[in-house]
């Protein structure tokens, strides 16, 4: 397939959802116009001793016609664009030099054959497609906007931040926003890939394109609709289309030169064997017209570009998201992968992971309460909070009144609760000397190793505890022991000291790890690696890793980090699960090696081809089989890294 049909090919992922369907046609007419070109050479075959002359050179010909517009279409409008010739152009001179020394049915076997390699070829890149196309069709294309106490539908593109609008039980969030009224069981699988669905209410975040499966909710949209989580996810897929491997640049440069290069051969083929070898005139046009036929590296065009695509697609299905095929073959290579800590190992959140109460409290009165007054704090320690007495409590204080709640920024937060007075907060906001009492009675349980303390005191006297730490991912531990198990190096970067992170590192089992970095000492680090190891991938969440992840090999970002984080890195895990990166590389290595077999097989048909014309083993019918007969192997190789 031409570079520039394939260029076309790709903006199709940027088009409105209406005009994907002209893609899905423009596949069926390629496959039905090569099924009809078949068909009327399989009827002019079988009825070859009942038709008369002119009938059936009028089935070859509408045979040769209709098989070959796409292709002919396709490589006279690149010609003319890119002023060089290309393997279509190849193919259609083949077949005009079939016809003209009488083997009309060769030149429309050829044509039919090649059709059918092209219409195979769109619909392998048509199926890598086809994840987005259905993700995009999961956005909604129009919201209920609530205003002035009215309920108006408009198109979402219309939608701006601090707008609100109603989404009821069983529909679809048509944008970013916050609840800000309202329940419901919402079903994220679109965007985390969880199949289990999450309860969400007021204050809590929601995304374009999951459903509020039983409550209806007022969100007030905070992000812009073309800015949404749900677009980036098809944007980063989307920009995967853009950028080609080193393998697809090289057989592309190669292309024309190679077209060039078989056309002086032919033209030399056709009167040189006849002047030197005794070859008849007839013999060595022939000849000529077989090698033009056999030579055209049709086969090894589409070693690369359907492969690279089946395998991002592949990759997306997993949540794993490729800005680039070049990306992707660069993974395969790596030899050591830095990490960094917060965001990234772990969480980037405060988790609860004890608390101690004091024994003559009912603990479930007490947790619901505090989890009502913590509610009213945007803090993140507060929302961790929150979100663990909702769990043990079930529900948050429904019959107590709170009243007078401060929050004291960087402190904690004051409230009253019937005729008490409640605090919550740091040890030096509840009183010092009343928590190191309290601690003191669990000290045995405790590590200081990146942990917070948050008290809860009531009137003078403290009740409770809480610990939270930043917890390490589920996924850490397995990913480091997979990353080893491939040989590759892992090594933790972070910006805390050095007592969190050698626990830390001791926990998902790096034996490497360098503590307070700042920013740039990141990049140091990373480029001493590239020195130490070639080849490096960097992996971060935030802000502070983008100068690192822009100085690696290759680059991977977590699907909930920052912005600059997700701009600046060739990968994304979507579902911020860290195995993936094994599964990426399994996947780069089964693409490198199926390519591989691609260019390796399709050069040695050529070759295998060439010989034998030369010396006349082969005719013209065996040499259109074998030449085409190759370039549908090798798509339908490439295919099987769909699965």
């Amino acid at each position: 397939m031409s570079t520039d049909t394939l260029e076309m090919k790709r903006t199709t992922w940027k088009t409105p959802i209406s005009k994907l369907k002209t893609v899905a046609i423009y596949e069926h007419h390629e496959l039905i116009a090569a099924l009809i070109s078949g068909l009327l050479l399989l009827l002019a075959w079988i009825f070859k001793d009942q038709l008369t002359s002119v009938l059936w050179f009028t089935l070859h010909g509408f045979a040769f016609a209709i098989g070959g517009y796409a292709k002919a279409k396709e490589g006279i409008t690149e010609t003319i664009q890119t002023k060089k010739l290309n393997v279509e152009i190849l193919m259609i001179l083949a077949a005009i030099g079939a016809i003209t020394i009488g083997y009309w049915t060769e030149a429309a076997i050829l044509i039919f054959i090649f059709a059918l390699s092209g219409a195979l070829e769109t619909y392998s890149m048509n199926k890598s497609n086809r994840a987005i196309s259905s993700l995009m069709e999961l956005q909604p294309e129009e919201a209920l906007l609530l205003q002035d106490k009215r309920e108006t539908t408009i198109p979402v593109s219309q939608l701006k931040i601090g707008d609100t609008i109603l989404v009821r039980a069983g529909e679809r969030i048509p944008a970013d926003g916050v609840i800000v009224k309202g329940a419901s069981t919402i079903d994220e699988s679109t965007i985390t890939g969880e199949s289990l669905p999450i309860y969400r209410q007021n204050q809590h975040d929601v995304y374009a394109g999951t459903v509020a499966l039983d409550g209806t909710l007022t969100i007030k949209i905070t992000t812009k609709p073309n800015e949404t989580l749900f677009q980036k996810i098809i944007q980063l897929v989307q920009s995967a289309q853009e950028e080609k491997s080193t393998s697809q640049l090289f057989i592309e440069k190669f292309e024309s030169t190679y077209v060039y290069g078989v056309l002086a051969i032919v033209a030399i083929m056709m009167f040189l064997p006849y002047l030197l070898f005794n070859w008849t005139l007839s013999d060595s046009i022939y000849r000529a017209m077989v090698l033009l036929v056999v030579a055209s590296p049709c086969a090894l065009v589409a070693s690369i570009s359907p492969a690279t695509l089946s395998a991002i697609s592949n990759a997306a299905r997993k949540g794993i998201l490729f800005k680039g095929g070049v990306h992707l073959e660069n993974l395969s290579n790596i030899q050591a992968i830095a990490l960094d800590k917060t965001g990234t190992l772990t969480k980037g959140k405060p988790a609860v992971t004890n608390v101690y109460m004091d024994e003559a409290v009912n603990e479930k009165e007490i947790l619901s309460i505090i989890g009502a007054i913590e509610k009213e704090s945007t803090h993140p320690i507060a929302k961790s909070i929150t979100a663990y007495c909702l769990d043990k409590a079930g529900v948050l204080a429904p019959t107590f009144e709170i009243k007078h709640l401060k929050n004291i920024s960087g402190k904690g937060i004051i409230a009253t609760v019937g005729n008490n007075e409640w605090r919550i907060g740091k040890a030096d906001f509840v009183g010092k000397e009343l928590t190191v009492a309290f601690q003191q009675q669990y000290a045995d349980k405790q590590s200081t190793a990146e942990k917070t303390s948050t008290f809860i005191q009531i009137n003078e006297r403290i009740i409770g505890m809480f610990i939270l730490k930043d917890t390490t991912r589920e996924s850490a531990k397995e990913a480091i022991h997979n990353l080893k198990s491939n040989g590759i190096e892992t090594i933790m970067l972070t910006g805390d000291n050095e007592l969190t992170a050698k626990a830390v590192a001791e926990e998902v089992g790096i034996n490497q790890y360098k503590a307070n970095c700042l920013p740039q000492d990141k990049v140091e680090y990373v480029k001493s690696f590239r020195k130490q190891y070639k080849t490096v991938a960097m992996v971060g969440d935030g802000i502070n890793d983008a100068p690192a992840l822009a100085n690696a090999n290759v680059s991977i970002a977590m699907g909930e980090g920052t912005d600059i984080a997700l701009d600046t890195a060739d990968m994304v895990l979507m579902k911020n699960d860290l195995t993936k990166i094994t599964n990426a590389i399994q996947v780069s290595k089964r693409m490198n090696r199926v390519i591989k077999q691609n260019i390796i097989f399709s050069l040695t048909i050529i070759l295998l081809l060439v010989l034998t014309n030369y010396f006349q083993i082969i005719d013209l019918p065996l040499g259109v089989i074998g030449h085409e007969g190759s370039t549908i192997l090798v798509i339908l190789n490439s295919l099987r890294l769909l699965k």
